[in-house]
């Protein structure tokens, strides 16, 4: 009998739409806890954190929902408004992989989003220093 082969999303592995509402809740909390971040976000964070639960929701094999209302991610024209220097980087990526180590998910999942956390989080840097 031949093996049955399935293709999965990590949007599928991880549990679909709550897994990224919970991990972005967790993120979320930290950046009000950080002087260092929270003065990167407007004082309402919640659009933006239903924004990025959508995003990654998308970005991870779910429904384009995010592209439905926002149009194109465009990551570093979404953030050129914003300076962006290796210190809030490191930052927000510290916060986001504590919020992603808290997460209960197979650890292929949890690896394929470090790197990416990782990668992407780096292309957002726009100005020198720190």
């Amino acid at each position: 009998m031949l093996p049955v082969v399935t293709e999965s999303t990590v949007f599928e592995i991880v549990g679909g739409r709550p897994f990224f509402a919970d991990l972005v809740r967790r993120f979320s909390a930290r950046v009000e806890a950080d002087p260092g971040l929270r003065h990167l976000y407007p004082d309402d964070m919640e659009p933006g954190m239903q924004a990025l639960a959508s995003f990654l929701a998308q970005y991870w094999g779910g429904p384009p929902d995010y592209s439905a209302q926002k149009g194109h991610p465009r990551l570093r024209m979404r953030h050129a408004p914003f300076t962006i220097r290796q210190r809030e980087r490191d930052a927000w990526l510290a916060a986001m992989l504590a919020a992603l180590d808290e997460a209960v998910m197979p650890e292929i999942a949890r690896e394929l989003m470090r790197e990416y956390f990782t990668g992407a989080s780096t292309a957002m840097i726009n100005s020198p220093g720190g």
